[in-house]
């Protein structure tokens, strides 16, 4: 019986040392993302240079609540602000265009 017991514990404190360890290299890291995320979204403006999750460069001219206006070469294309991947403003025009 006494063994039957150290072998249940033994399982238990397994199972809760892999979920720790799940939680902290695959959860954490992913919920920190999608926060970091969620506020480069918010923090969007008007004359921002952008690039798309899909390469396309361009200029923030409107902004609703979930999507942008952005002008690019060709025209101007209307796209959901979670494909938006990065803000160029300051790391290719410097802080004179913002």
């Amino acid at each position: 019986m006494l063994l039957q017991q150290n072998s249940i514990a033994s399982t238990i404190c397994m199972f809760s040392l892999i979920f720790i360890i799940f939680y902290f290299f695959m959860i954490r890291p992913q919920v920190r993302k999608q926060k970091l995320e969620k506020e480069f979204q918010e923090r969007l403006k008007i004359g921002s240079y952008i690039v798309t999750n899909s390469g396309i460069h361009g200029k923030i001219i409107e902004i609703k609540d979930d999507f942008c206006i952005i002008e690019i070469i060709t025209g101007k294309i209307k796209l959901e602000k979670n494909t938006i991947s990065k803000d160029l403003t300051q790391l290719r025009y410097g802080k004179e265009k913002i």
